[in-house]
């Protein structure tokens, strides 16, 4: 009988720690990493690595499939990126505890916070559950490709215990505040890795109110955070427009401080946050000079929109001629559009904002006009542009208004055509500030929203471009090393939630590894599918160079094909790996 069940031999191992790589073999026994180093015994199965990088799982701690995650056992697009860990419940929104008069309620706080058509969710959700534990249990029942864990969602357990009392501006009584800590105190016992709310003026229901975190006082998110505190573990998770009047990092440093428990936080240059990202990290890195553990978390490029004609939103959604066939099929669209009468009539139009929500018309009238901040995504789009590759510069080489070239960029390819728009994390033209944070303990990298913004952007691709982009093929500025990269997308996203049974090649830990050429690691192209339920749009994006992702010590893609395998399970709590013992 064989020693083991697989031995990857001869890769260039980067064990997730930010040590050197090594050349080595990788020996799996039940699942878990049996030996590192020289091998001599044999395996059910081998695999030559040779020329190849082998890496821990990624483990990506900010993601939304909490509907997805109930139907889909593949979880892409996550799983074509090199994940094998996926945390969702972020922001504030997800679908327990939830009363069945709150359901559609709660679809539309999803829709209108995270993209992910209502549709779809109303479809493809079965709602087996009302408390957050019983969430839990549906979550089990279903094998995947990764591991699963999920916070409580504010915006849940408060229309769970407010019900229709639940509005912007709503102040709960002591009674209420008892209630939502009882629930979250449950739910994390039930085995919820944390909590999480929002306070941005960007997320808002298909209603256009405010999602519930957002009035919040500090006392309401305090008393909750002390529930996970009597619980004994769980991270509080926030994004927030950080107003200076509601002094978070305070009331965060306060929290941490008490529970002894991390709080982490959106860290983004956004036009929606009174603080620059810089007094940002500095106001919480003075927080836990004093005791506090607060972890920023930070994107890796320009949090942007993929803009098209069937996409979410484009530069013309407030033209009159648009809003006249915005209802009509994609087939009839694709004719108006087409036409060049129409599209003369369009582009004599100016933006009607009548209706469109006022405190963020400065946002929109960048996606309606913001031509300087728009890009051409060329067939080989680097997503760290520069100047010359937006439409304003490109327009104004060839002579053409700037808008009529962005109306044939949409129109290329049959009408499949894009536009980027970075809105976040872009203000300076570059990602130069980006650099210092990638090599500091009190950031990780994190914010790919993976499973949500379906129809604008697909950055669950993240751990793909910081190979490519951060650690190959950067021109514009300093790269990042492959071992500091790996370990940003590992170990400090696992042990962060405490899954410290991952993220680590090294005898005991969880066989969830990669095996990436990184001559071939490259972005595809985007495109627009409409394979969710109730045929649902989504923007996908896969990549080259995953020549073998393993989970469990099953593999679960080839060469960028899932194999069908589902070894993956729902994460209850901290994970405390026994090494020594699993490893003999």
């Amino acid at each position: 009988m064989p020693a083991f069940d697989m031995i990857i031999r001869n890769g260039t191992i980067v064990d997730g720690t930010g040590s050197n790589r090594f050349s080595g073999d990788i020996a799996i026994k039940d699942g878990l990493i049996a030996q590192v180093g020289t091998i001599t015994g044999d395996a059910a199965e081998e695999i030559d690595a040779g020329g190849n990088i082998v890496t821990p799982g990624f483990v990506d701690i900010h993601t939304h499939y909490d509907g997805q995650a109930t139907w889909d056992q593949e979880m892409a697009p996550s799983s074509w990126h090199g994940v094998t860990t996926v945390v969702m419940g972020n922001c504030g929104v997800g679908f327990a505890p939830a009363r069945p008069d709150r359901h559609e309620w709660l679809i539309k706080l999803m829709e209108g916070v995270e993209d992910i058509p209502g549709t779809a969710l109303a479809e493809g959700m079965s709602w087996d559950w009302e408390t957050f534990p019983e969430y839990l249990d549906a979550l089990e029942k279903m094998p995947r490709t990764v591991d699963v864990g999920t916070h409580v969602p504010h915006g849940a357990v408060r229309a769970y215990v407010l019900g229709d009392r639940e509005q912007p501006g709503a102040v709960p009584t002591e009674d209420d505040l008892a209630q939502m800590s009882a629930i979250v105190e449950e739910g994390v016992k039930a085995g919820a890795l944390g909590f999480s709310t929002s306070r941005t003026v960007l997320h808002k229901s298909v209603d256009g109110e405010l999602v519930p975190g957002t009035t919040a006082t500090a006392e309401e998110l305090v008393i909750i955070g002390r529930a996970m505190g009597r619980a004994g573990h769980g991270v509080f998770e926030m994004a927030s427009d950080m107003k200076r009047e509601w002094n978070e990092f305070e009331w965060m440093g306060n929290l941490s401080r008490e529970t002894g428990l991390p709080v982490t936080f959106a860290a983004l240059q956004s036009i929606a946050k009174e603080l620059p990202l810089e007094e940002q990290i500095s106001s919480m890195r003075a927080q836990n000079d004093n005791g506090a553990n607060i972890v920023a978390q930070i994107a890796l490029r320009g949090n942007g929109i993929v803009m098209a004609w069937q996409g979410t939103v484009h530069p013309f959604v407030y033209r009159p001629s648009w809003t006249e066939i915005a209802e009509l099929s994609w087939d009839e669209q694709k004719a108006k559009l087409l036409d060049p009468a129409f599209k003369a009539k369009m582009l004599a139009e100016s933006n009607d904002y009548t209706g469109a929500p006022q405190d963020i018309l400065s946002f929109l009238m960048v996606v309606t006009q913001g031509w300087a901040m728009q890009y051409e995504m060329d067939p080989d789009f680097d997503y760290e542009p520069e100047e010359s590759a937006s439409v304003n510069a490109r327009a104004n080489a060839q002579g053409v208004d700037p808008q009529e070239y962005a109306y044939d960029m949409l129109c290329a390819n049959d009408g499949k055509g894009f536009i980027y728009l970075p809105i976040l994390n872009y203000a300076d033209g570059n990602l130069d500030f980006l650099f210092p944070l990638q090599h500091s303990d009190d950031t990780v990298n994190s914010l790919s929203d993976g499973g949500a913004h379906c129809g604008t952007i697909c950055d669950a691709a993240s751990p793909t471009f910081m190979l490519q982009h951060w650690v190959r093929d950067r021109k514009r500025g300093d790269r990042i090393t492959l071992e500091n990269a790996v370990k940003r997308q590992c170990l400090d996203t696992a042990r962060l939630y405490g899954l410290e049974d991952r993220g680590v090649i090294a005898p005991g830990y969880l066989a969830d590894l990669n095996i990436i050429d990184m001559d071939k690691i490259k972005l595809g192209k985007p495109w627009l599918a409409f394979d969710l339920p109730a045929g649902g749009k989504r923007l996908l994006q896969k990549a080259e160079g995953y020549v073998m992702t393993i989970k469990g010590g099953t593999v679960t893609f080839r060469d960028g094909k899932w194999t069908g395998a589902t070894p993956g399970g729902l994460i209850r709590g901290p994970q405390r790996a026994e090494l020594a013992e699993a490893a003999e």
